[in-house]
Formats: C-alpha cells, sequence, structure tokens
C-alpha cells in the first residue's frame, strides 16, 4: 500500500487513522531517513488514543513511556543503538509483552533482536511532501492497513 502525504496534517491524520485499528499488543515499525516523518506520525497515533502532552523524538532517552487510557504505549528511537544487544540488556523482551503497543524508528538498528513487525511503515521525502509505503507482516497488520484504507 502506498500513500502520498501532502505535509504534516495529512502525516498526522494517518497516524490517527492507525491509532483506531490498535487494541494493545500491536509492534509497528517506521523507517525512513531523517525527518521523514516518523515521529510526526507517531505523535498523531498518541493524540488519537488520547495523549494530549508532548511528543517528542526518544533519540536520546531510547523509549518514551506513555498509558493511555488502560494501554501501555513504548516510543522507541534505536538511532543511537550501536549493538542490538544493547535493547537485550534494556529489558527489551519486557516491553514486547504481547499487551503494549511497541512504536520502532530505526528498527533496523535492533537486527535481529526485535521480535517480527505487524506492520512496517516505510517513510520518505517526495517533491510534493511524503510518501508512505506500509507493509504488513502478520494478521494484525492486514487488519490494521485494511483499516487505514476504510478511513479514507
Amino acid at each position: 500500500m502506498l500513500l502520498s502525504l501532502k505535509d504534516e496534517f495529512e502525516t498526522i491524520a494517518l497516524g490517527a487513522k492507525i491509532a483506531g485499528a490498535l487494541s494493545g499488543g500491536e509492534l509497528i515499525f517506521l523507517q525512513g531517513e531523517l525527518g521523514a516523518g516518523k515521529t510526526t506520525l507517531v505523535r498523531g497515533l498518541l493524540n488519537a488514543l488520547g495523549h494530549s502532552g508532548n511528543v517528542k523524538s526518544p533519540t536520546y532517552t531510547l523509549v518514551e513511556p506513555y498509558s493511555i487510557t488502560g494501554l501501555d504505549v513504548y516510543h522507541f528511537d534505536l538511532y543511537r543503538i550501536n549493538d542490538p544487544e544493547e535493547l537485550e540488556a534494556m529489558g527489551i523482551r519486557d516491553y514486547c509483552d504481547g499487551k503494549a503497543i511497541c512504536l520502532f524508528e530505526w528498527p533496523e538498528q535492533g537486527a535481529d533482536v526485535l521480535p517480527e513487525a505487524d506492520i512496517t511503515l516505510f517513510l520518505s521525502h517526495i517533491s510534493s511532501g511524503r510518501e508512505v509505503e506500509i507493509k504488513s507482516q502478520s494478521i494484525v497488520g492486514e487488519n490494521i492497513q485494511k483499516s487505514i484504507k476504510s478511513a479514507d
């Protein structure tokens, strides 16, 4: 599935559409160069779930936790990970417990340590804004993708 996003508002709206399909336990990978809109999309997702505070990229903290209406959501930024084993040391399996929503920016830095994503979003710059390629890797991911299509 390929989508064009004109601006930041459409990126936030896509995050909100994804949020509408989440119930807990989902693993979402966000890939793309710096400034492609990964954190903006996460902000839209978190706001749609009910978070009203600031949403920042956890580049230095590695993870920002959110507790929203009974859901635990973890926003990871693995850009500064030098060795995927660092994730084991931080207890990544405890975060990805099948109940929490886990959002991973730069998941390629986690190599073989991260569990398989339900859905991966590849964000890139294009002349008229951004483009997002969405690939589902599970039944859960397919349901998220169907929800995005039906929300249009």
